[in-house]
């Protein structure tokens, strides 16, 4: 089965830096892209970045300037640069993938069990 596994989450200082990283494993017929969400307590999970083969990474508003979106197809895996933490940053990061599966040749999203990031202001 398909499979994503995120890794690189912990404790950051306002300011500082974290990486995430993510690796799909499984039977993937096509990975189509990557992405991460992420979900804060008593909030709905909201995009925060993606990117499709072919097209240029996008980002959410509030991330922009502060965040670094790569992909490695080859290697399936998806990565987050985070600089300049803010405290608002705290949330459960999970990472997606858009992915056909040879189960059954369909396309899905595909989601990992989530990271947490916590900034202290």
């Amino acid at each position: 089965q398909v499979r994503l596994v995120e890794s690189g989450g912990g404790l950051a200082q306002a300011g500082g830096s974290l990486t995430l990283s993510c690796t799909a494993s499984g039977r993937i017929f096509k990975l189509h892209g990557m992405g991460w969400y992420r979900q804060a307590p008593g909030k709905q999970r909201e995009l925060v970045a993606q990117g499709f083969n072919g097209r240029t990474p996008s980002y959410a508003d509030f991330v922009k300037g502060r965040f670094t979106i790569s992909r490695d197809n080859d290697k399936k895996t998806v990565s987050l640069q985070m600089n300049g933490l803010k405290a608002e940053d705290t949330a459960v990061y999970f990472c997606q993938a858009v992915i056909t599966s040879y189960d059954d040749l369909m396309t899905r999203d595909y989601w990992g069990q989530g990271t947490q990031v916590s900034v202290s202001p």
